[in-house]
């Protein structure tokens, strides 16, 4: 098992900044990819970033540019700065660490961490 522990969420005016961080524990051997997701009300869960244990980044269109995700492999910690936030980033933010495995892969998320943008 492995456990997320997610920090940083909070209420911003639109053009802020906000970071969050993810911790992660327990059987963290496997974990490959980190990453965070977000789900605004009404709507599915999305990729917001993500960063292979290489250290290899995806984000999605809708941040790039804004967002930037890093990876501590020492700390076993993820981090996703956000710059010039929009009230449209208004969601919860949920961490992931998905682990391989030799019958395939398995995600695991955080409790989530609200983020708020509104003047």
């Amino acid at each position: 098992q492995v456990q997320l522990v997610e920090s940083g969420g909070g209420s911003v005016q639109p053009g802020g900044s906000l970071r969050l961080s993810c911790a992660a524990s327990g059987s963290i051997a496997g974990i490959d990819a980190m990453g965070w997701y977000r789900q605004a009300p009404g709507k599915q869960r999305e990729l917001v970033a993500a960063v292979t244990r290489f250290l290899r980044t995806n984000y999605a269109d809708s941040v790039k540019g804004r967002f930037t995700i890093s990876r501590d492999n020492a700390k076993n910690t993820v981090y996703l700065q956000m710059n010039s936030l929009k009230p449209e980033d208004t969601a919860v933010y949920y961490c992931n660490a998905r682990s391989y495995f030799s019958s395939g892969s398995y995600d695991y998320w955080g409790q989530g961490t609200q983020v708020t943008v509104s003047s």
